[in-house]
């Protein structure tokens, strides 16, 4: 198979300014001063190039040292949090950046849909950017000529086509976009994650689309914090982060690893107490709570499609009896989502002094695209208050939605359960 994108050594180096920050000694007198010295320069030496205020350089390297190679036909995802250098790289892919150092080798015509607006003269309308962005990809007014009423009529703008798409709404906008890079037959269609301008039903039809791209042996780089879409519509993954690749391999493997990496980015997902500082009482004390997903490892995003398990240790220093741990699961928002305690477990047992670990599983497509705080109480029901109630971690939930679907998009509600339904066929001929 032909290799279509090979990348070797790339770097991308941005220098960054910052303004020299003023002496916590200088009073408001001294930059008084100072700024009226600054402006009797200007005026005694107006064609001296002078710096009013210092200015301190940072290099930032958005991509380092970036090796990899795409074969023809590949569906590959781009992925990593935010500043990770997913966007960097598009661009330098698309010619729209230059890269700092190493080198690109590209084996055909790439259509690029990365923000809104990109590719597109806001001054034209929507027919002349039709042409003007085949124009772009070497295609003639004929190949263009036949391919237009089918973008139209996926973009659904017929109405606006003599209108200057500076007057189009972003959701237009990206139809349009959409349209012409995945109609114009390039061998390569790089899209950002601006698909999420759209509306559901839209980005639905954008993935197909992109699905039939693929099978007629077309390339496609997709870039998406919608690690349900990445893994549905692309077959392999980059995971990049502060400009390196992490991982580069089949999408389940790269998409799990990235999931796992929200515990280092995010320290939320586990925390451990020593004696000195932990929840406690008289009776017991609380010495570590984790979110545990696949090979009990430690998450903090975590794909709606898989259990999470709360694993809580604590410490019993004085037997007690009739003890209870309430987990409550909240919302961004507040909204209490669910509570639950583990009394089927404790059975109102006494417990001796001793170290303890009790769980809760999270059943799988549960819950709802979102974040989740979880709050935990301990006590004796009807009795005593041993340790009250707090969010102590936090944790995402990401690709709900999507039962039987293409698409991963939010439903209503603070839970997206996939729930049972049968179907019966009555016979009506009786």
């Amino acid at each position: 198979m032909s290799i279509t994108i090979k990348v070797e050594n790339l770097s991308k180096k941005y220098i960054i300014q910052h303004e020299k920050k003023s002496s916590h000694n200088e009073t408001l007198s001294d930059s008084l001063i100072q700024g009226s010295k600054n402006i009797i320069t200007r005026i005694s030496h107006p064609f001296r190039h002078s710096k009013i205020n210092e200015q301190i350089q940072e290099e930032f390297w958005a991509l380092k040292d970036i090796n990899f190679e795409i074969n023809q036909g590949d569906k590959v995802g781009i992925i990593g949090r935010n500043g990770a250098g997913k966007s960097t790289l598009l661009k330098i892919l698309s010619r729209i950046t230059e890269p700092t150092s190493g080198k690109i080798h590209i084996n055909g015509r790439i259509a690029s849909l990365l923000e809104v607006g990109t590719g597109f003269h806001p001054e034209l309308t929507g027919r002349e950017n039709v042409y003007l962005n085949g124009a772009i990809l070497g295609m003639g007014r004929k190949e263009i000529k036949a391919k237009f009423d089918e973008i139209v009529d996926f973009a659904e703008v017929e109405k606006f086509l003599d209108t200057p798409v500076k007057r189009y709404s972003s959701g237009m906008y990206v139809r349009l976009a959409f349209a012409v890079a995945a109609h114009l037959e390039p061998e390569i269609l790089v899209v950002d994650e601006v698909l999420a301008v759209g509306d559901a039903l839209f980005q639905k039809k954008c993935l197909g689309k992109m699905e039939d791209v693929s099978k007629q042996g077309r390339t496609i780089l997709f870039v998406s914090h919608n690690m349900g879409t990445v893994r549905s519509l692309c077959t392999r993954a980059i995971m990049l982060n502060y400009g390196n690749i992490i991982i580069d391999n089949e999408v389940s493997q790269v998409v799990d690893q990235y999931l796992s990496y929200g515990l280092k980015l995010d320290g939320t997902a586990e925390i451990v107490w020593d004696e000195n500082h932990a929840p406690s009482c008289e009776e017991i004390a609380l010495y570590g709570i984790r979110l545990l997903g696949s090979g009990q490892q430690v998450y903090a995003i975590y794909d709606a499609a898989k259990p999470i398990n709360v694993e809580i240790s604590f410490r019993v220093k004085k037997a007690v009896r009739g003890m209870r741990i309430i987990l409550s699961l909240l919302t961004s928002d507040g909204v209490i989502a669910f509570a639950s305690t583990n009394q089927n477990v404790m059975d109102n047992q006494e417990l001796v002094p001793n170290n303890y670990v009790t769980s809760c599983l999270i059943s799988a497509d549960l819950l709802n695209t979102g974040h989740y705080l979880v709050n935990v109480h301990v006590g004796i029901p009807g009795v005593k208050v041993l340790i009250q109630g707090k969010e102590y971690l936090g944790f995402t939930v990401e690709g709900s939605g999507g039962h039987g679907s293409t698409i991963s998009e939010r439903w209503p509600g603070v839970i997206a359960p996939r729930l049972i339904w049968s179907l019966i066929s009555e016979d009506i001929s009786c």
